[in-house]
Order: structure tokens, then sequence, then C-alpha cells
């Protein structure tokens, strides 16, 4: 998990039984291209680990998330020059892959305990995820996922990143089993 691991684990603590950081019982994570395939990607790095973990029968629910989670950090999060569908190279002659490989722009961490499954995903973003407001038109194509976030999983938030790493973890949380 790393040396951000009980800072990134830090609001899931609040109004919940506590989680302490050194009793994750599993923990995998993944670096995700900034390209949209990269959400393909993301649901079968899920599938794997969720059926590693014996919990294949939470795949629809945490793939769901999953996909809008990291859907909204390479739609929202990335700058510009690295946005979803752009290539390695960059237009100024620098590798962005050889960069992005020592920090990826977006990251899937999945973490269990015995009675708690989180998804994180981290993106190089501080700005706030904001979820559409209830006049607005829940017909469109896009901006319903945040409220299929809300609405999957057993409750969800974000903050922002602290020491080197910058931008922002948007996480949700998944209840396993009684509590």
């Amino acid at each position: 998990m790393g040396p951000n691991g009980s800072t990134m684990l830090e609001p899931l603590r609040q109004g919940l039984p506590p989680i302490d950081p050194a009793t994750v019982s599993n923990s995998a994570s993944c670096a995700l291209p900034p390209r949209y395939e990269a959400v393909r990607g993301a649901r079968k790095f899920t599938s794997q680990t969720l059926s590693n973990w014996d919990l294949a029968d939470r795949f629809d629910d945490v793939a769901l998330v999953v996909s809008e989670l990291v859907t909204n950090a390479l739609r929202h999060a990335l700058p510009a020059e690295a946005g979803a569908g752009a290539g390695a190279g960059a237009a100024d002659g620098r590798d962005r892959g050889a960069e992005e490989g020592l920090n990826p722009p977006v990251r899937l961490h999945l973490m269990r305990w015995a009675s708690r499954l989180v998804c994180a995903v981290r993106d190089p973003s501080r700005e706030s995820p904001e979820a559409r407001q209830g006049e607005e038109d829940f017909a469109a194509e896009s901006g319903r996922g945040l409220f299929l976030v809300e609405s999957f999983s057993d409750s969800w938030g974000w903050h922002p990143l602290a020491g080197t790493l910058q931008g922002k973890v948007v996480w949700a949380l998944f209840r396993l089993g009684p509590e």
C-alpha cells in the first residue's frame, strides 16, 4: 500500500467502526494508462482480484463502481495533454509513457478487510468530484457516474492526497457481510 496508505484511508474511519491500515487482509493495485480502454482493463483487474479473494459474487456491483470511478478520473481529472485517448508521445518530444510508468496519472487500488472492500481511484486533480444535481436531466448520456457510485456502494467519498503525491483519491466502500 505504500507510505500514503494510512493517509488515503483516514476518511474511511469517519462514521464507521475503526479500520486499522495494518489489518488489511488483502490489497492490490494497478496503474492505468490515460486512455478510455483503461476502463476495460480496470474491470478485468477487478474481476481477477475479486476471484482471488473469493468475492466473485460481488463483481457486478464493484465493477460498475470501478468503471464509473475510472471513467471520471480519465474524463475529468487528467490534464489536457495527458487526457484520455492521448498517445504515449508528446508534442514536445518527451516520452510521457516513461513518465507515467514511474508515477501513473490514474491508479486503481482494491483493499479488503474481513468486513469491507474499498475501491479507490487516484488521479492527479485536486478538483472535487461533483454529483449531478436533482433538477438536471437524468436521461442525458453522461453525468450519472457518481449517482451510480452512491447507489451501488455503501458509502463513497474523496480527499486530496498528502505528501509527495499530487491529486486526490475517490473511494467507494462495500460492506462484506454483517458487522
